[in-house]
């Protein structure tokens, strides 16, 4: 296969995948940020203790991170239609794909927020503050850049888990590959296929590398 007929599958797969992760990353975002300062906060020890939560919480999260991806992406199909009218494609493969990355983040998130310092949030409780004021002031401020590590590697995860949706017709660049790399034994395009997700992965670190160092950097002088 040329360049000229590689060019706009490619360009076109890469839209596909870009457009399934940054979407997926989103939602998990949102889904697993406040997880895991549930499972912080409902602790032993901490200012909303509950066991029962605590515990199914927990339980759920380790379900979620325990199901190999593939396996769950087919479980999920009858959902996947409901929710998007549709099994296949880039869209549909969005919803396995947060179903997937939000436990994931959830644990990163809770890892993150029990590094900060215990006498920052004894002090912030002194002042009168409430949870609230302690989960915005106190506990995602100090553990921001902590946060921005994780959230880096959920994406990357999601780079990696979107390849394996095109092996059942979730499209992108995993799709290009199974297509053209197997089953048309293009080679050559599959070594392309590969190169453009290393790069991705590549910028994607690099840019949360620098995130997580400027605000390191703020976070000492300030």
């Amino acid at each position: 296969m040329g360049w000229d007929q590689m060019r706009p599958l490619l360009e076109q797969g890469t839209i596909d995948t870009l457009y399934m992760v940054g979407w997926s990353t989103l939602i998990a975002a949102l889904g697993g940020l406040p997880i895991g300062v549930l499972l912080v906060l409902t602790d032993r020890g901490g200012m909303l203790a509950n066991t029962v939560v605590n515990k199914v919480l927990g339980a759920i999260v380790n379900v979620g991170r325990s199901l190999p991806f593939i396996i769950m992406m087919v479980a999920l199909i009858p959902f996947t239609r409901w929710v998007v009218g549709t099994a296949f494609g880039p869209t549909a493969a969005i919803v396995p794909l947060a179903i997937g990355a939000i436990p994931f983040f959830a644990r990163l998130v809770e890892t993150s927020v029990r590094e900060v310092d215990h006498g920052l949030v004894e002090a912030a409780q002194a002042m009168g503050g409430g949870t609230w004021t302690v989960v915005l002031k106190v506990l995602l401020p100090q553990s921001l850049a902590s946060l921005v590590a994780g959230l880096t590697t959920t994406v990357i995860a999601l780079i990696g888990y979107s390849a394996m949706a095109g092996a059942v017709g979730g499209g992108g660049l995993g799709t290009l590959a199974l297509t053209y790399g197997h089953q048309r034994f293009e080679t050559d395009f599959m070594y392309v296929i590969l190169a453009v997700i290393v790069v991705i992965v590549t910028i994607v670190q690099l840019l949360g590398d620098g995130v997580v160092r400027l605000l390191t950097r703020r976070g000492r002088t300030g």
